[in-house]
């Protein structure tokens, strides 16, 4: 017989993780945080997908059509089985469910940046800008060949010189750094996994903070890039219209990124690194565990299926 428990330990490991990681990814300094936060989110659901695969597939092999292929004993694999038949079926429904989920969120992912890379391509541009003749203040980045970078006309007339340029830096960044992928990738890990919702908002936060400290670096004064997010936010928020980017200038908490800027950047802590490596190594080895135990069982299966199988003579 095989123990049931390590069957279902790679679920646990990712949920701890899927829990854990926001709050440890905010102790880190933004870019550290952001990467910290992504690959958490990719082995979190990783895991957790593929470890619910697993599940359904116990339940899979034992259907007669898929045990004649596989050349394993429906009965020895029935009855070695650690895992309950109404567990296995209910993970084969989410499995079907998280593929028809990511599928669909994908492709609408897709389309908006592809669909804002093409709006871009026609408006006049210098270099990486595009000024769009708007009274409302906005101001985004959207990623292409090559990004750019889009403000209104209202947003220029509503900052200073050095305001503007802490502006342009921030939304630099995010092509520099091609946060949208970032983005991209926290949003379908949470797609995957609900319980990486809260990892979604907090990888965002991070990745807004991380161009605001890169803006700091260009115009080598964070006060001055706090003065400028939080100018431009008002006015957005006053003016009622959303940017048509995820990665504005405006995005996020503004208040918590004020905050952050106005306050001593955040050191590095070794610790905080290595609570991130030991739960995403966890997740890596629970799962090999399981998938070793699943090898096992078909393994068993397949033996007995040989064994019963009538011998040819000539």
């Amino acid at each position: 017989m095989f123990w049931p428990v390590p069957m279902y330990l790679p679920l646990l490991v990712s949920a701890v993780l899927a829990l854990v990681a926001p709050s440890v990814g905010r102790r880190m300094p933004p870019r550290a945080g952001a990467w910290a936060m992504a690959c958490a989110g990719v082995v979190a659901a990783g895991t957790w997908a593929t470890e619910l695969a697993i599940l359904a597939f116990t339940a899979i092999g034992q259907v007669p059509l898929v045990a004649a292929r596989g050349a394993w004993s429906v009965s020895v694999l029935a009855a070695e089985d650690p895992v309950s038949r109404k567990i296995a079926a209910v993970c084969t429904g989410v499995v079907l469910v998280l593929v028809a989920s990511l599928s669909v969120a994908s492709w609408r992912r897709g389309r908006a940046l592809v669909d804002a890379w093409k709006e871009c391509r026609h408006i006049a541009a210098g270099g990486d800008l595009a000024v769009v003749d708007d009274p409302v203040p906005a101001a985004y980045a959207v990623l292409g060949m090559p990004g750019r970078v889009v403000v209104s006309s209202g947003m220029l007339r509503l900052l200073d010189g050095p305001e503007r340029r802490a502006l342009l830096a921030h939304e630099r960044a995010h092509l520099r750094h091609r946060h949208h992928l970032f983005s991209l990738v926290l949003h379908l890990t949470a797609v995957v996994n609900p319980l990486l919702r809260p990892l979604e908002r907090a990888g965002a936060f991070a990745v807004e903070r991380w161009a605001d400290e890169e803006a700091g670096v260009v115009v080598g004064d964070r006060r001055l890039v706090a003065r400028a997010i939080a100018r431009a936010a008002l006015a957005s928020s006053r003016a009622g219209r959303a940017a048509r980017s995820a990665l504005s200038a405006t995005g996020g908490p503004v208040l918590q990124r004020v905050q952050a800027l106005l306050a001593p950047p955040v050191c590095r802590r070794n610790g905080v690194v290595a609570a991130f490596v030991v739960l995403m190594a966890a997740c890596c080895v629970s799962l090999a565990v399981t998938a070793h135990d699943t090898e096992r069982l078909f393994e068993a299966a397949m033996r007995a299926h040989a064994t019963a199988a009538p011998v040819s003579t000539r």
